[in-house]
C-alpha cells in the first residue's frame, strides 16, 4: 500500500512537471525563437535583344532560388515595362516552375528602348531546400535590375525555316526540319497533314498473295480477293512513315508485314501477340519537367472491356512499330470510345445514358510524372511493365480525368466527340429528330450545351421512312465541320443538323438517283458535303444551305456495269482540296468488271485532277485505302497487291560530244529522263525495262502506270520537258533551249556553239511535275576556233577574161606578121 501511495505521488509529481515543461516549451518560441529570412535575387531576361517592332520576344522571369519539388513554384511575380513614350505596362502575375523561373512572350509595338524589371513579392518557403533555407523561411520581396530592351523598326533575323520537300524524301525527317510535319501525317490523323497525290503515279507494289487471272483450264476467272465477308488487308495502319498490314485476317497465324512507306523496303514480318489484330495507333508527345519527346505505339486489344467493374476486362498491349516487339500492357482498360488529345494523349470517353454519367479516361495519366515509379518525370523505359488501370492505385485514380453526372433523359445514342470541345448524340424517328451536345471543355465537362427536337415532315410517317441503307440512321457526323446528316432512303435526300446548336439546317436541294437507295456515303470538308453511292454520281452541296454546287458522273464508257451507266464509288478522304474516290462492290461478279476507275476531283469545281480506269480497285470487305506521309497505300483487288501512290523521284542524264567541236558547228545534246521510284528497281522491272522505266507526262500517267505495273499494252505517251543550258568559258549562262523526251525516255537537241572557244558546261534539267520530283545532270564539251577554209581564185570568165586575151593575142600576132611583112618588103627593095 505504501508503494502504491508513493507511486501515485510520483506520478502526480511527474504530471505536474510535464505540464510545467509544456507551458515553458509553448512560451519559448515567443521569447527565444527568430523567424528565418532570406534575401532574394530576381532576374529578367529577353531573347532576342534587340528585337524588331511587332516581333515576339521571350522573357525569362524569376528568382535565383530553386524549389524542392517539381510541382512547386514561386507565386505572383510581376514585370514592369517602361515604354519609349513614357507609359508603363505591368505583366503578370506569374508562377514560376521549380527552377525558380518561367517565361512569357512579349510583343513590342513601337521602336525605341524599353526598360523591364521583375518584382518578387514576399512569400514563405513551404519545403526545406537547404540548411540556410528551412521550411517556413520568409523569402523577402525584391526587385531585379532594369533590363534595357532595344526595339528596332526592322525585324531581327530569325531562323529561316525550311521549304516543303522539293525532291524525293524519306524517313527519318531530321528533327530541325519542322515544316515537313505538314506532309508526314499518320493514317488516323487529319488527311490535311499530307501533300496529297496529284497524279496516279505508283511508287511501288508488293504482292499480298496470289492474285489476278488463274488461267489454263480455269479460264478467265481471277483468284478470290476477299470481298463478301472474306476481307483481306482489313487490319492496316500508317504510323510515322511505316505501313503495317496483315495479309488475311481469316488465316492463322495472323502475320503482319511492316514496310517503309517511302522506300518500299520491308522492315519486319511476324505475328503480333497471339494472333491479335491492331486496334489503333498512337503518337504520344510526352513533355515533363525532365523529358520531352514523341513515343510511337501500336495497340493490340484483348478481352471485352468493362465499365465500373462490369463485363470482361480489356487489356491493351503496346507494340513498337519499328521492330514489332511488345513494350508494355495495360490491364482493366475501361470500355468506351477512343479519342485523341492535342498531344496524342489517348482518352476513352463513355456516355452512359442509363446511368446519366460521363467519364473520360486518360491512358497517359498512368505514366504521370508524380507516379512513384517515375520520379524523374520520364516515360518510355519507366513504363515498360504491366500497369493495372483498374487497380485502386494513385496512377489508376489519376487516369480518370472526368467522372461527372449528365442531365437525365437524353435520347438516342452518342454520334461523335471532339477532345476539349464536345460530345454529341441524337435520336431519329418518323416524327422527330433530337440532337444534343455535352461540353468536354476543361471545367465544364458534362454541361448540357443544347438539346433540340425538330418535328419531322408528315411525309416521313406517310412514306414509312426507314432511315437506313446498311448504315446507321445518323448517317454522317463531322465534328470538324459541326455537321450531322440524316439520310432518308425513300426521299433520296439528306437532312442536315448543326452540331453547334442542334438546329435543323437544310434538306439537300435535289434528290439522288434511285440506285443510291442501296448504298451511299459522304465526306465533308471546306464548307461542303460530298455524297456518292451506287449510282456513281458525285454531288457537292453547300454545307450551310444544302444548295447543289456541282456534280460529277463516273461514266462507264464500255457498259461493263450491269446496273447503271456510271461506276459506283466510295468517297474515301479529302485532302489538299482534292476528293479521292475508288470503286468496289459488295459481291463482285467474276470475271471482275474491267475498267474500274480511281478518281481525284477538285473539291471546288468538281473537275478531274486525275482519273485512271482499270488500274486500281479497292475492296468492300477488306481494308480501304489509307494515306500517310503524302502517300496513298491500298490493297488492289485486281491483282491482290499492295500499292503505294505518290510523287516519285526521277533521274536525268545528259551527253555532249566527247570530241572537240569547232565553233558554229551544229552538234547533238542528248540524254534520258527515267522514273527511279522504288518499284522500278524490282527484278521484274529490270527484266521488262532493261534501260530503265521512262518518265512520262502527267496527262498520260494513268495509262502509263497500267503498262508498267499491270502489263497493259504500250500506250501512246509523251515524255517530260527538259531544259538545256550551258555555262560558257567566260562563266556566262546560256539558255540553249527546251525539248521533250519520248516514251522511251530519250531526248535530243541540236546545239550550235557560239564563236567563243573553250570548255562549256552543259546542263540538263527536268523541273519536275505532279508525278515526279525534278532532277538535273551535267556534262562538258570543248569548242575550238572556227575553221578557216583556204581562199581559191575565182574561175575564169570566158567573156570577160579569156576572149579579150585571145583577141589581144590575135591582134598582137597580126601586128607582128604585118611588121615582118613590111621588113621583108624593105629588104627586097634594098636588094633591088
Amino acid at each position: 500500500m505504501t508503494f502504491q501511495i508513493n507511486r501515485t505521488k510520483i506520478s502526480t509529481i511527474a504530471l505536474i512537471l510535464m505540464l510545467s515543461l509544456s507551458g515553458i516549451v509553448m512560451l519559448l518560441p515567443t521569447v527565444t525563437a527568430q523567424q528565418h529570412t532570406s534575401k532574394t535575387y530576381p532576374f529578367i531576361g529577353a531573347v532576342p535583344n534587340p528585337v524588331g517592332k511587332g516581333q515576339e520576344c521571350l522573357l525569362h522571369i524569376g528568382i535565383s532560388h530553386d524549389l524542392t519539388n517539381a510541382d512547386e513554384g514561386w507565386e505572383n511575380l510581376t514585370v514592369t515595362v517602361e515604354l519609349p513614350d513614357g507609359t508603363t505596362d505591368t505583366l503578370g502575375p506569374y508562377r514560376t516552375d521549380s527552377t525558380g523561373g518561367t517565361g512569357d512572350v512579349y510583343i513590342p509595338t513601337m521602336a525605341g528602348t524599353y526598360y523591364l524589371q521583375t518584382h518578387f513579392p514576399e512569400q514563405i518557403r513551404e519545403t526545406r531546400r537547404s540548411t540556410d533555407q528551412p521550411r517556413g523561411t520568409v523569402m523577402l520581396a525584391s526587385d531585379s535590375e532594369k533590363l534595357a530592351l532595344v526595339v528596332t523598326e526592322e525585324e531581327q533575323t530569325v531562323y529561316p525555316g525550311f521549304p516543303m520537300p522539293s525532291e524525293y524524301w524519306t524517313r527519318p525527317i531530321h528533327a530541325e526540319i519542322r515544316e515537313w510535319s505538314n506532309a508526314s501525317g499518320s493514317s488516323w490523323m487529319s488527311p490535311e497533314f499530307n501533300e496529297a497525290p496529284e497524279s496516279p503515279h505508283i511508287l511501288w507494289t508488293k504482292p499480298l498473295t496470289i492474285g489476278g487471272v488463274a488461267g489454263g483450264d480455269i479460264g478467265q476467272y481471277s483468284f478470290e480477293h476477299g470481298d463478301a465477308y472474306q476481307g483481306k488487308w482489313s487490319s492496316r495502319i500508317i504510323i510515322a512513315g511505316i505501313l503495317i498490314y496483315t495479309h488475311d485476317t481469316n488465316l492463322r497465324p495472323l502475320e503482319y508485314t511492316a514496310i517503309d512507306l517511302r522506300t518500299g523496303k520491308e522492315l519486319w514480318k511476324k505475328p503480333l501477340l497471339d494472333n491479335r489484330t491492331i486496334s489503333h495507333g498512337q503518337l504520344f508527345y510526352w513533355s515533363s519537367y525532365n523529358y520531352h519527346g514523341v513515343f510511337p505505339y501500336l495497340w493490340v486489344s484483348t478481352g471485352g472491356g468493362f465499365f465500373f467493374g462490369g463485363g470482361q476486362p480489356t487489356t491493351w498491349h503496346s507494340i513498337d512499330p519499328f521492330t514489332g516487339e511488345p513494350r508494355f500492357s495495360v490491364t482493366n482498360v475501361p470500355s468506351g470510345t477512343n479519342i485523341y488529345g492535342e498531344r496524342g494523349d489517348l482518352y476513352r470517353y463513355n456516355v452512359d445514358l442509363r446511368q446519366n454519367r460521363l467519364t473520360l479516361w486518360n491512358l497517359s495519366a498512368l505514366g504521370s510524372m508524380s507516379g512513384s515509379w517515375s520520379p524523374s518525370g520520364g516515360f518510355g523505359g519507366q513504363i515498360y511493365a504491366e500497369l493495372d488501370a483498374g487497380a485502386n492505385s494513385a496512377a489508376a485514380r489519376r487516369a480518370w480525368a472526368v467522372n461527372v453526372s449528365i442531365p437525365d433523359g437524353l435520347p438516342g445514342s452518342v454520334r461523335g466527340a471532339k477532345f476539349g470541345d464536345k460530345v454529341v448524340g441524337s435520336s431519329v424517328s418518323p416524327t422527330e429528330v433530337t440532337v444534343w451536345g455535352l461540353s468536354l471543355k476543361p471545367g465544364y465537362e458534362g454541361t448540357l450545351l443544347f438539346n433540340k427536337t425538330w418535328k419531322a415532315p408528315a411525309a416521313w410517317v406517310q412514306g414509312n421512312i426507314s432511315f437506313t441503307t446498311y448504315q446507321s440512321e445518323w448517317h454522317h457526323t463531322n465534328m470538324e465541320e459541326n455537321l450531322g446528316l440524316v439520310w432518308i432512303k425513300e426521299e433520296r435526300s439528306f437532312y442536315a443538323f448543326s452540331l453547334e446548336t442542334g438546329e435543323f439546317l437544310w434538306k439537300s436541294e435535289v434528290p439522288h438517283y434511285y440506285l443510291d437507295i442501296y448504298s451511299i456515303d459522304v465526306q465533308a470538308a471546306y464548307g461542303k458535303v460530298y455524297s456518292v453511292g451506287v449510282a456513281g454520281e458525285v454531288f457537292c452541296w453547300d454545307s450551310t444551305n444544302g444548295k447543289l454546287l456541282w456534280t460529277y458522273n463516273a461514266t462507264d464508257p464500255y457498259s461493263e456495269m450491269l446496273w447503271g451507266n456510271n461506276w459506283n464509288l466510295d468517297p474515301l478522304f479529302v485532302s489538299g482540296e482534292k476528293l479521292y474516290l475508288f470503286h468496289s462492290e459488295h459481291s463482285p461478279i467474276n470475271p471482275l468488271f474491267r475498267g474500274a476507275p480511281a478518281v481525284c476531283l477538285n473539291t471546288t469545281t468538281g473537275e478531274e485532277v486525275w482519273r485512271v480506269d482499270g488500274l486500281l480497285r479497292q475492296t468492300d470487305w477488306g481494308g480501304k485505302p489509307i494515306m500517310g506521309d503524302s502517300v496513298i497505300a491500298m490493297y488492289n483487288s485486281y491483282d491482290q497487291g499492295v500499292y503505294a501512290i505518290g510523287k516519285g523521284p526521277s533521274a536525268i542524264t545528259v551527253t555532249a560530244p566527247n570530241i572537240a567541236v569547232p565553233a558554229g558547228t551544229p552538234c547533238i545534246i542528248s540524254g534520258t529522263v527515267l522514273d527511279v521510284s522504288p518499284g522500278t528497281q524490282e527484278d521484274t522491272m529490270q527484266l521488262r525495262f532493261p534501260n530503265g522505266v521512262p518518265a512520262v507526262a502527267d496527262n498520260d500517267m494513268g495509262e502509263w502506270m497500267k503498262h508498267v505495273y499491270a502489263q497493259f499494252p504500250l500506250p501512246a505517251a509523251e515524255g517530260v520537258e527538259v531544259s538545256i543550258d550551258a555555262i560558257d568559258p567566260n562563266n556566262n549562262f546560256i539558255h540553249i533551249g527546251e525539248t521533250t523526251s519520248d516514251y522511251t525516255g530519250n531526248y535530243g537537241f541540236t546545239f550550235t556553239p557560239p564563236e567563243i572557244p573553250g570548255d562549256y558546261k552543259i546542263m540538263a534539267t527536268f523541273m519536275g511535275s505532279k508525278s515526279y520530283y525534278g532532277s538535273s545532270a551535267e556534262s562538258f564539251m570543248t569548242v575550238t576556233e572556227k575553221t578557216v577554209e583556204p581562199t581559191m581564185p575565182p574561175p575564169l570568165d570566158v567573156n570577160t577574161v579569156i576572149w579579150p586575151i585571145i583577141w589581144y593575142v590575135i591582134g598582137a600576132t597580126v601586128a607582128i606578121i604585118i611588121a615582118i611583112a613590111i621588113v621583108a618588103i624593105l629588104l627586097l627593095r634594098k636588094k633591088a
